[in-house]
Order: structure tokens, then sequence, then C-alpha cells
């Protein structure tokens, strides 16, 4: 079997007799495959993270498919994302965005805005492939987990009420 590698590299085809030749550009490289992995874990986009690493759409659905490996880097790194966008989704939640509203009358008036509508249908697109990647947390972790939860959420509470105008 031939160990695939990019324009230029060596690679070793495998048959009765063992011979060395260049691998072509479409070659699946381990630089491309980090760059697909790393890229899908920030974006949760197949077709960015193809797009960055140089590869094809059927190319790594077809890798998916035949190698384990990569097939779990690939759960990883939806989970990483999907955790991510958990996060920024609980964030929003709390503080909202700041939308600027021009009135009829020129005026500017700024004011909170929700809109998580796109992260929701996300979270559902992705939902089933990110809960295979979840390990189950040990008891002793959970209590420590949710001690650190309620920190960071006081931590953002007093924020934003430093944050809000006095009345």
């Amino acid at each position: 079997m031939a160990r695939k590698a990019g324009a230029g590299e060596l690679v070793l085809v495998g048959g009765k007799t063992a011979q060395v030749r260049k691998g072509s550009e479409r070659s699946w490289t381990k630089a491309k495959e980090t760059k697909f992995l790393s890229v899908l874990a920030e974006t949760c986009n197949v077709s960015l993270a193809c797009e960055q690493a140089g590869v094809s759409q059927s190319q790594a659905y077809r890798r998916r498919k035949s190698d384990a490996a990569f097939r779990a880097g690939w759960l990883d790194a939806i989970g990483t994302a999907y955790q991510r966008l958990e996060l920024v989704l609980l964030e929003r939640a709390l503080n909202g965005t700041e939308k600027i509203v021009i009135k009829t009358d020129g005026r500017e008036e700024r004011m909170r805005e929700y809109p998580n509508q796109i992260a929701l249908t996300l979270l559902r697109m992705h939902r089933d492939t990110a809960s295979e990647a979840e390990t189950e947390i040990a008891a002793d972790d959970v209590e420590e987990i949710r001690a650190r939860l309620i920190g960071k959420l006081e931590r953002l509470r007093e924020r934003q009420e430093k944050a809000a105008p006095s009345e």
C-alpha cells in the first residue's frame, strides 16, 4: 500500500515489488490533515476546512470513511468546535450583542440584541456528531467543573453590573 505524500515527496508503492515515486499535488499529507482538522475545530465548517487544507470535500469524506484515526480526529474537531460554540452562546445569552438603531429623527440608540438563531441551527446540525466525541466525566471532576462555572458566571454578572449605567 502507498504512503501518500505531497508533490515532490517520495512515496513507497506496494505490490509485488516495492517502488518509490513522487507524490502528486492531490496526495493527502500529514500537514494537510493537521490543517483540515485545525480549521474544522475552529469553524465547524467542512467546506472551509477543505479549502484551507487544499483538499476536496470528496477526498475528506472518503478519508473519513476509510481511515479510523482521521475519523476520530474529525469527531474530536467537531466536538471542540461544538463546545466553543456553546460557550459563545452562553456568553451571548448573558450579555447579548450591542446594536445601534438609528431613529427616524436621526438619533442613535443602543440596545441589546440576542440573535441566536444561526448558532442554534449549527448546534442542531452537529449535536449528534459532537455527542459521539463526548466522554464520561468523572464524578469528582463534576463538582470542580460546577464550582469553576459558577465562579465564571459570578464574574460575568459582576462585570455586567459594573458596565451597566447607574440609574
